[in-house]
């Protein structure tokens, strides 16, 4: 089998827990199954936010086109970077159990996001985490920060702004979460769609690695990714809108809250629903459409 992946750290770390966890239940030498490093768009733009760029597809293109013709088998995600449309060619094979989905506060200016100075600079590229940042903050500034968890670090260190945010699970997963000043809470501060999870994905018409992927892949985090993709799905999410979501499941029911912002996080607009696991897709899909119906049409542009 062979593994296609982006070639950061953190990517290649989700690869590899891919790769050991089939060879450990399939009882394979981890040597035998390769991975292979494809650059993608989202790599090489490092200059400007993903919003001006083309979205979520930057990070996939040429890794789904590798594997539509047969150089790769199956390739590993970040969740939060799939689209929520894959190509025709290409099916989810399934996902791994889910990290901790909280986002992380970093800084050497303060030890959490309310104890910033008035007008503190904080990095990121992610519309999500501006307009929640906004909406706790008005008073801060933005700045952008792009490049991998390492980079990102990095230009904190060197004051390139005063704070930044990443994802609690990336840390995790690189060993790091101790650079995490400040973890926020879920209620103030709501994920993006799939994080804190790693998605892989199949040729539509592969079953044999559907099949060896259905030995390590999670039922419940398909279930709570099912509901957060359907409800991205209808409301057209991708890089230029900030919404966040996050399903789990609690004593055998799918429970979601999900909601959209605007950029200035002047207004949101929020919705929470419980289903059955049978349920899932359409769950997500009802909250879309609601808060598609609530929110101005503006809100989208």
């Amino acid at each position: 089998m062979r593994i296609g992946t982006r070639g950061s750290p953190l990517a290649l770390a989700q690869a590899h827990q891919v790769r050991d966890l089939l060879a450990a239940r399939h009882d394979v030498p981890p040597a035998d199954i390769e991975i292979l490093i494809i650059r993608t768009s989202g790599d090489m733009i490092q200059d400007r936010a993903l919003s001006e760029s083309g979205g979520k597809g930057l990070f996939t293109k040429e890794i789904d086109q590798a594997q539509i013709e047969g150089r790769i088998d199956i390739a590993v995600h970040s969740s939060k970077d799939l689209p929520t449309l894959l190509p025709a060619a290409l099916a989810l094979g399934g996902f791994l159990p889910r990290e901790d989905v909280r986002d992380a506060f970093i800084s050497s200016k303060a030890q959490s996001l309310m104890d910033l100075p008035q007008g503190a600079r904080i990095g990121t590229a992610s519309l999500r985490r501006a307009a929640q940042l906004r909406r706790l903050r008005p008073d801060v500034q933005i700045v952008l920060l792009r490049g991998n968890v390492q980079t990102r670090l990095r230009k904190i260190a060197e004051g390139e702004a005063d704070a930044t945010l990443l994802a609690l699970a990336g840390l995790k997963r690189l060993g790091m979460a101790h650079e995490a000043t400040q973890i926020l809470p879920l209620g103030d501060f709501l994920p993006a769609v799939g994080q804190g999870a790693i998605g892989v994905t199949i040729r539509a018409n592969d079953s044999q690695s559907a099949a060896r992927l259905a030995a390590i892949c999670d039922e419940d985090t398909g279930l709570a990714l099912e509901t957060e993709r359907a409800f991205l799905r209808v409301l057209d999410g991708s890089c230029r809108t900030p919404i966040a979501g996050f399903a789990s499941m609690e004593a055998g029911e799918v429970h979601f809250r999900g909601l959209i912002l605007r950029k200035d996080g002047s207004e949101v607009f929020e919705t929470s629903i419980t289903a059955s696991p049978a349920d899932a897709g359409q769950a997500g899909e009802r909250a879309g459409h609601e808060l598609l119906a609530r929110a101005p049409a503006d809100i989208f542009a």
